[in-house]
């Protein structure tokens, strides 16, 4: 079996052997902190040798998913490791020493319990190869391990500790990979978008990044979350730092369940906690926005029907969408305003403020799922459009392989749209119009 080619990065963390892969390079899986179980991170330290980033990151624990089961491709391959602070980066192959090309740091999503930043559905070589771009990828703790805490014995926003120190592993070592540690954009979809937004007013993460792509986050959650944050950790009770990773996730079954009694919040139950570290109390969340406003271009928004992926899930409205007479009554009496609530009406709030305090906010819609029939963007009709590319993809419930060339068609008109706004802070809108813009 042939060895893969490498090539060497010398960056101050050490030298990092990545694996070339045809018109990209990717170093994969590279520690950039370290933490015990329910403990904060800390940087990884510089490697003593050469480290070898040829293995994808491990994906955190998590509970099995019906949905993403349903939709998206397989899955069950990927190495479980709750010490999964790891990140990758992907380069043009052609990228040389003096070059200062724009970062990319995509943050996946979930609802804060599933996946990771190494899943093939997130691989960027699209993205790097088209836009000449560098792309990180970044695994992050997450569920009952990451995102619910006493802010006491175990802190509440482990996992965004984790993306602080992520970004600070990119400023100190990027530009060996040939970017720009001055042009980083911070970009994420769901869950991913929800912590790029909280990224923006995290302690220690101001100057760490210039852009902030807010894809499809569930900011109508986000707020009034605390009595279901009690509640969550009063259910989940006393882990011991050494119990299996199967009683963890058990524990973290009680936490959902107590936060299911909490309404529209209780659908994504583990996410950001006001008041414990990085973030600022509740009530100091929109004075923390204004404030880097300045400093931040943000462009956020969401698809046109995001709340429909969810329909086939409740019980009944599954087969009634599958009738074309009850079908437009689902989505103008409940698909439509679901998405307004939970992502469409605070996303233009978000750049409202940002604008009045003197920051540069686009408000985008996406209008078309990446199909040949004309149907409504539902949550994660923008991810084909970015990211895994056409062997990932194809075939999968999400993109049937009728679909392949209209996904391949409008995806590269949409990466480039992302890219620009990576390079410049500015959009230009396709032509197909399926993205449409507020600029304010």
């Amino acid at each position: 079996m042939l060895q893969p080619v490498t090539r060497p990065f010398d960056t101050p963390a050490g030298t990092i052997e990545a694996v070339v892969d045809g018109d990209v390079t990717r170093a994969m899986g590279i520690p950039y902190a370290r933490a015990a179980r329910f403990a904060p991170p800390e940087p990884e330290p510089a490697f003593a040798g050469p480290f070898r980033a040829d293995t994808p990151a491990p994906v955190p624990p998590q509970p099995t998913a019906v949905l993403v089961d349903q939709l998206l491709p397989r899955m069950d391959h990927l190495r479980v490791d709750e010490h999964c602070q790891r990140l990758t980066v992907t380069v043009p192959s052609d990228v040389g020493p003096d070059d200062r090309l724009p970062v990319m740091v995509w943050i996946h999503g979930g609802s804060y319990v599933l996946g990771g930043g190494d899943l093939p559905i997130h691989d960027a070589h699209d993205l790097v190869t088209e836009q000449r771009v560098v792309v990180v990828t970044v695994t992050y703790r997450l569920g009952v391990l990451g995102f619910l805490g006493d802010g006491g014995s175990v802190p509440g926003n482990l996992g965004l500790l984790d993306l602080v120190e992520a970004l600070r592993w990119v400023q100190r070592n990027i530009a060996a990979f040939g970017g720009d540690p001055g042009t980083v954009t911070v970009f994420g979809q769901s869950a991913g978008g929800d912590a790029a937004a909280h990224l923006m007013i995290s302690d220690g993460a101001r100057g760490l990044f210039r852009r902030a792509i807010v894809q499809s986050a569930p900011l109508g959650l986000s707020r009034g979350r605390a009595r279901m944050n009690r509640a969550m950790v009063r259910a989940v009770g006393t882990v011991a730092e050494d119990a299996p990773l199967d009683t963890v996730l058990e524990r973290q079954e009680l936490a959902a369940k107590a936060g299911a009694r909490y309404g529209l919040a209780g659908g994504m139950p583990f996410g950001t906690q006001y008041g414990f570290p990085p973030l600022p109390a509740e009530r100091d969340t929109d004075r923390a926005w204004r404030a880097v406003a300045p400093d931040v271009d943000v462009l956020i928004g969401s698809g046109s029907d995001e709340a429909g992926t969810y329909v086939p899930l409740v019980p009944g409205l599954g087969r009634a969408a599958r009738s074309r007479l009850v079908r437009p009554l689902l989505r103008w009496l409940l698909v439509r305003p679901l998405t307004e609530v939970i992502y469409g009406r605070d996303a233009r709030r978000f750049a409202r403020r940002h604008r009045a305090a003197g920051g540069r906010a686009t408000v985008y819609r996406l209008l078309r799922h990446p199909s040949v029939v004309p149907v409504g963007a539902v949550h994660m009709s923008d991810l084909p459009l970015l990211l895994g590319g056409r062997e990932v993809w194809g075939g999968s419930r999400f993109v049937p392989e009728r679909d392949l060339p209209e996904v391949e068609r409008r995806g590269r008109a949409f990466r480039a749209v992302w890219a620009e706004f990576a390079r410049t802070g500015t959009v230009t809108a396709p032509d197909d119009e399926t993205l449409v813009f507020d600029r304010g």
